[in-house]
């Protein structure tokens, strides 16, 4: 193996290297939080179905899940500045195209191809932190990018709701293009270039390949399944190619040499436990917050500017509490706070469970998202250090490359099985409220030929006024059925990843053996 020389950290290029990885990693967390703020305006716009919204969502989230370890690959062979330069231009170049779409179709291609330009951005931030500060600064340097990704996580939903109530949804797009454009240049003239130690071994192409095939096959037959029904010839070929590629995926991953997800690694029961409660946990974080703006704007009646500040208090207290959150393992260890933490969530989520149509927010949403908040507070800081410590100093990329992609492909699969889930009790449900609303002949049935537009249903055209309010009182009570049926599902998958934690992950504090001496 031959080893690549890295030029020596200097002041500029380091100050330079951090507000490029700021404005990269910014861009991609924006763009997450801003599209679901965004997405009601989006499917009234061009007529979308429920798995038309999904797969707009979901086309970007399948690319950066299946291909992020491979774009930390490619930075390390080729050039991590290099890499990174292009993601940002994809992604800034889709994003434009995302804001030009003229219909659906065009729109989900178009945000496929931003998540491949992520995939190479994405893990280009952080690794070009570390190949530009010395060991000495790069804490502080990581602290302040986590600290923007904080703010703009914050800010983003609220932005992106403005731009929605007071110009388009294309904006929500736009607003990445003079970003993209300041950080292609700043990176240009000023970030110097850095490579792995080793980069003589392959690219782990076909693990990408059967990796991209078996989460397309799943997600496709879990978002259609409920249009087309479960025994529909695509939905049952989908199903089968996308478990035959995991499948596969497994295989190759236990034969190549450089395998983008090294399946030993597991054998350590930190690292194992830590990724199996990612796994659940943002499984249920993806996949709810991905439905409650759609329940605040379509069946709540809030504008898209307050769906975004509803969000607030999730992130708010997330931020003011992350520096004692991460004292919690130097005082007890991982275990404790990794059992607690999503124990408080599942209590989150099942608080979203519980307000019906209407009430006031400070009454209905608030609790739930500061509730929420807490869990994830008293769980990120110390998973993130179970992470970090449990493959030692040399792997530490690696198992943190790992876990980001289990988060990704857990919010990717949860917002499809989830979607399957709303849809199931969303059907009957409204079903039922129509045959026994006093609707004019043929309303019930325009009605109930859009269901899968789920929450976005509306009214047939010059329907009266009364007629249009039992409609939206029918729908909005179906959709609040399935969204209740979701929020207990994710209340569920969070107590198993404290389930998870109690029955895998070490009590041990950090400096200290699995004996419980120190080293």
């Amino acid at each position: 193996m031959t080893a690549r020389a890295t030029p020596s950290p200097d002041a500029s290029a380091g100050r330079w290297t951090l507000v490029s990885a700021v404005l990269g990693s910014s861009m991609a967390f924006m763009d997450g939080t801003v599209v679901n703020v965004a997405l009601p305006a989006i499917q009234r716009s061009m007529n979308a179905s429920g798995a038309d919204a999904q797969w707009l969502i979901e086309a970007y989230a399948l690319f950066l899940a299946a291909l992020l370890l491979v774009g930390g690959a490619l930075g390390d062979r080729f050039g991590r500045k290099r890499v990174f330069l292009i993601g940002v231009v994809v992604f800034t170049a889709m994003s434009a195209a995302c804001a030009a779409a003229q219909d659906t179709g065009q729109l989900i291609a178009a945000r496929a191809l931003q998540g491949i330009g992520a995939a190479l951005l994405v893990p280009g931030s952080l690794a070009l932190l570390g190949a530009n500060f010395p060991e000495a600064s790069r804490g502080r340097a990581i602290g302040t990018w986590s600290a923007f990704s904080g703010i703009t996580a914050a800010i983003g939903p609220v932005v992106g709701g403005f731009l929605v109530d007071h110009f388009s949804w294309r904006w929500a797009f736009v607003l990445n293009v003079p970003i993209g454009g300041v950080l292609v240049l700043a990176c240009l003239a000023k970030v110097p270039e850095s490579r792995g130690d080793a980069t003589d071994g392959p690219v782990d192409l076909a693990g990408a390949v059967t990796a991209t095939l078996g989460l397309a096959g799943v997600v496709f037959a879990l978002i259609e399944a409920p249009t087309r029904g479960w025994g529909s010839a695509p939905v049952a070929i989908a199903g089968v190619v996308g478990l035959a590629g995991l499948a596969a995926f497994i295989a190759c991953e236990a034969r190549v040499r450089n395998p983008m997800l090294p399946l030993h690694l597991f054998a350590d029961r930190d690292f194992a436990g830590a990724n199996l409660l990612t796994l659940l946990l943002y499984a249920a974080l993806g996949g709810s917050l991905y439905f409650v703006p759609l329940n605040l704007i379509q069946v709540q009646g809030y504008a898209a500017t307050a769906a975004g500040a509803a969000l607030l208090p999730f992130v708010a207290i997330m931020f003011a509490l992350s520096r004692w959150a991460g004292s919690l393992v130097d005082r007890m260890g991982a275990k404790i706070p990794l059992v607690v933490g999503p124990a408080i969530a599942a209590a989150g989520f099942a608080l979203l469970a519980r307000p019906g149509v209407g009430g006031s927010y400070w009454t209905t949403f608030f609790p739930a998202m500061a509730v929420l908040g807490l869990g994830m507070t008293i769980t990120i800081s110390p998973l993130t250090t179970t992470v970090m410590n449990a493959l030692g100093e040399k792997l530490a990329g690696t198992a943190s490359g790992v876990n980001n992609a289990v988060s990704r492909a857990a919010g990717l699969l949860a917002i499809a099985a989830l979607g399957a889930v709303l849809a199931q009790v969303f059907e009957p449900r409204l079903h039922d409220a129509l045959a026994h609303a006093q609707l004019p002949a043929g309303v019930a049935d325009a009605v109930y030929a859009q269901r899968s537009k789920l929450g976005a249903i509306a009214a047939p055209a010059g329907a009266a006024s009364a007629v249009a309010a039992q409609v939206r009182d029918a729908v909005g009570h179906a959709f609040v059925a399935g969204f209740r049926a979701v929020m207990l599902c994710s209340a569920g998958l969070a107590l198993a990843s404290a389930l998870s934690a109690w029955w895998l992950i070490s009590g041990r504090k950090p400096g200290i053996d699995s004996k419980g001496s120190s080293p």
